[in-house]
């Protein structure tokens, strides 16, 4: 057990340069790539919007249709 957790201690210790390189890359993004992401992601949340509404409709009638068999 010993030797278990001597071998661990030794394999982290040598790891640890690895686990400090932090592998991040340059993002020499442009204010117009940045601006062509945020309209993207506006078109995105305006078709879903729609969506999550009608799927809301759905469900309120559902359960109302449920509540009417009930009574």
């Amino acid at each position: 057990m010993k030797a278990l957790i001597n071998t661990l201690i030794a394999s982290i210790v040598t790891a640890s340069s690895a686990f400090a390189a932090s592998g991040a890359l340059e993002d020499n993004s442009g204010i117009f790539v940045w601006a062509f992401l945020g309209m993207c992601a506006l078109i995105v949340i305006g078709q879903l919007l729609p969506t999550v509404l009608l799927m809301l409709g759905f469900a309120k009638g559902v359960a109302k249709e449920k509540k009417a068999e009930a009574a």
